[in-house]
């Protein structure tokens, strides 16, 4: 599950306190586990070993620069939805044949950015850098391995923009279209990305169509090499069999795909894989891929390229969010603990009424929690509110939740918070976005400071 461990009485990330990493770095902060990101690498690359898939990291689950040249540094590749992402990889050190492109809205400049280095917003600026290629290099760098494309006018634009850009090279744009196979992932509304009324993908029924017009053979294959296939279903899915229903729906198409002459060299079947927010709530690594590798062995072994987009699964239960309580309110209804993390810091609760757990970094042995659960069965609890400071009713991070006695100035640790925590933030109220702190063995390297308010202003003051 992860490497957030009680150690007589106190939470260790790793090998190292957590209550010291909130003395010495503040709070709000997120903190995330070295250990728990290379075992979830590990187990899902094995799990799905027989496809020898390219895994690419979902950057939009927590893209700080430090985490992603962890990830990069086992070999995996990414999946940005923005050229700000796109940005990050590259100074993470990950090569461009390692990322593929997606995103419902991409921009004329983000795509010339993904085809050539010389479009970079990087170019002419002095970046130091760690680890990777030298941001002095930007301007030789290639284009992306592929474009996950969300429309036909996206693909119009991708190969009018790849006409321009590799004029004379003879190069193309790569590119997979993005097919909604109207599978319901049982998921949250906001979350769910493969019906046929959500805004993400065509329809599976006008696959065929548009591979006619853009793929083998048409006029647009001399700048646009239209070759896989993508879906994803959304996120977290708990069941193995949205995937099967969906990927044998994929797999037909690109049957009748091959049939009309535009065959398919790559499927890309996305990401979404559960986290385990509550103890045992997500299938194993393994578990999802005894569903999924018997769909797609033979057709690998075939020549088939099979590319995932895992985040969610690799850095939610890394990392978790540290906040201090400020004040305990006992009302005549409830009781809250006000925190100085709120929705500014975790959106998640109030967007999505997701549960994250959360417990005292300090316990008595009668508070050790044997599980992650919503009702934890034991004595002398009281149920709380754990909410922010923001000016805004729906800011909370939990509702009456079942708590161990806590006092101003404890600290919370609210688990499960890796992912869609830090990338998701924001700055309401002129609150300081969370600082971020990553646990290596027995080093915890704080690898994004607090902010505060002088670089909120400092670009709305005069002469600033």
């Amino acid at each position: 599950m992860d490497h957030f461990i009680y150690e007589s009485g106190v939470l260790h990330a790793d090998g190292v306190s957590v209550e010291r990493i909130a003395d010495e770095f503040g709070t709000p902060t997120y903190v995330y586990s070295a250990e728990t990101i290379r075992n979830h690498v590990h187990g899902l690359a094995s799990a799905f070993a027989a496809l020898r898939p390219t895994i690419c990291y979902a950057v939009k689950a927590c893209g700080n620069l430090e985490v992603l040249r962890l990830i990069g540094s086992l070999g995996m590749g990414m999946d940005v939805v923005s050229g700000g992402e796109l940005e990050r990889a590259w100074l993470a050190g990950v090569p461009m044949s390692r990322i593929v492109f997606a995103g419902v809205g991409k921009g004329d400049d983000e795509i010339r950015a993904g085809l050539d280095g010389r479009f970079s917003p990087l170019m002419g600026q002095k970046i130091e850098q760690a680890s990777g290629p030298s941001a002095a290099d930007v301007s030789q760098r290639g284009p992306v391995a592929c474009f996950n494309v969300e429309s036909e006018e996206e693909l119009e634009v991708l190969a009018a923009i790849a006409r321009d850009v590799f004029k004379g090279t003879g190069r193309r744009a790569v590119a997979a279209l993005r097919v909604n196979p109207d599978v319901d992932a049982h998921t949250h509304v906001y979350t769910t990305t493969g019906k046929a009324e959500n805004k993400f993908g065509v329809p599976i029924e006008q696959a065929a169509r548009i591979f006619a017009r853009f793929g083998a053979g048409s006029e647009h294959a001399a700048s646009l090499d239209l070759c896989g296939v993508h879906m994803h279903l959304g996120s977290p899915i708990y069941t193995t069999s949205p995937y099967v229903e969906a990927i044998r729906k994929l797999l037909m198409l690109a049957d009748s795909l091959a049939a009309q002459g535009t065959p398919v060299k790559s499927l890309d079947i996305g990401g979404g894989f559960g986290a385990d927010y509550q103890t045992g709530r997500t299938p194993s690594f393994s578990q999802y891929a005894q569903a999924i590798v018997p769909l797609l062995k033979e057709r690998v072994d075939a020549g088939l390229k099979i590319v995932m987009e895992p985040g969610r699964t690799i850095v939610a239960n890394a990392g978790v969010l540290l906040t201090r309580v400020r004040y305990v309110k006992r009302g005549t209804a409830k009781t809250f603990l006000v925190c100085d993390a709120g929705m500014n810091a975790l959106i998640r609760p109030s967007l999505y009424s997701a549960f994250h757990f959360i417990w005292p970094v300090r316990v008595t042995p009668e508070f050790l929690p044997p599980r992650r659960e919503e009702r934890m069965s034991m004595g002398n609890l009281t149920a709380c509110d754990v909410v922010g400071p923001i000016c805004e009713s729906g800011d909370f991070l939990a509702k009456d939740r079942p708590l161990p006695p806590v006092k101003r100035g404890d600290v919370l640790a609210v688990f499960g918070a890796g992912a869609y925590g830090m990338s998701m933030a924001s700055t309401y109220n002129d609150q300081p976005l969370p600082a971020e702190v990553l646990v290596t063995g027995e080093t915890a390297e704080l690898i994004r400071p607090r902010g505060n308010i002088v670089e909120h202003v400092r670009h709305e003051l005069r002469g600033g």
